[in-house]
This record gives C-alpha cells, structure tokens and sequence, in this order.
C-alpha cells in the first residue's frame, strides 16, 4: 500500500477539530486527534505508535507493524508533509462509550522544499477505542 494512504487519513483525523480537557470524553478524543497530527507533522513515528492500539488494522488488510514502516518511509521520504482536511467530524459511539470515529475528506502533500512534489485526496474513516484512559486509533479505512 503506498505510504501516501496512511498519511493522508492519520492527517485527517488529526485536523478535523480541537482539543480540550479530557474531562470529556469526546473532548479527550479531539485531543486524540490533534495529537496524531502533530505526530506526523514533527515525523515523530514513536509518538505516532503511542496512539496507535497494538490491535490495528488499516483497510482489512495492514496492521500496526505496516503503519509503523509506512509512517517512516514517509518522513524519511519527505522533509515536509502537510494535510488539509475538509467536511470532518468526530464523534463517541453512543451505544459504546469506548468507541468513536472519526470521518473526513482530506488532501495530503509532501515536498522537499516549498512547492508540493505529491498531492492525493482521499476520504478518511477512523476508528478510535478507548484504552487504559486514553483513545488510540484502531481501525483506518479510505478510499
């Protein structure tokens, strides 16, 4: 699977809204959000991994080792990625409290410099489950 795919929606679930306190649950998994995006903005595959759930699965088919070695294929590919993320929301599963999703439309660049060497846009759904206190990203699905 190209690396661009699982950049493009680990960004949109990031951009699509705001933290706050954690007090909330669903303010604790718009913090979930945002802190995936800066994780990929700063290429830092050890904080990106810290919020991914050890059982995570990428389209049916890729786990948690695939994101890994995506993830740093990417940054060691590209020394600027940014992500624009249109028609997001996020939301907890009302029947189960230790779920939410997320959902966006997103464009994803990458350059070495400041014009954009890749573009690609795809729609992003997310699914986030409620570990130990804090959301993780379990499931990743886009096309």
């Amino acid at each position: 699977m190209p690396v661009w795919k699982l950049a493009v929606a680990l960004m949109a679930v990031a951009l699509m809204l705001v933290g706050c306190g954690r007090d909330d649950p669903e303010a604790a998994l718009q913090a979930a959000v945002e802190s995936l995006q800066e994780s990929i903005e700063s290429k830092d595959t050890s904080r990106l991994m810290d919020l991914v759930h050890h059982e995570f699965n990428a389209n049916q088919e890729a786990d948690r080792d695939w994101a890994r070695r995506t993830a740093t294929l990417m940054f060691l590919r590209h020394r600027n990625v940014n992500v624009i993320a249109l028609n997001s929301r996020s939301w907890i599963d009302p029947t189960y409290p230790d779920k939410g999703y997320s959902e966006a439309q997103v464009a994803l660049t990458g350059a070495e410099a400041l014009l954009p060497q890749r573009l690609g846009h795809y729609n992003a759904r997310l699914e986030w489950w409620l570990a130990d206190g804090e959301w993780q990203l379990a499931r990743l699905n886009w096309d």
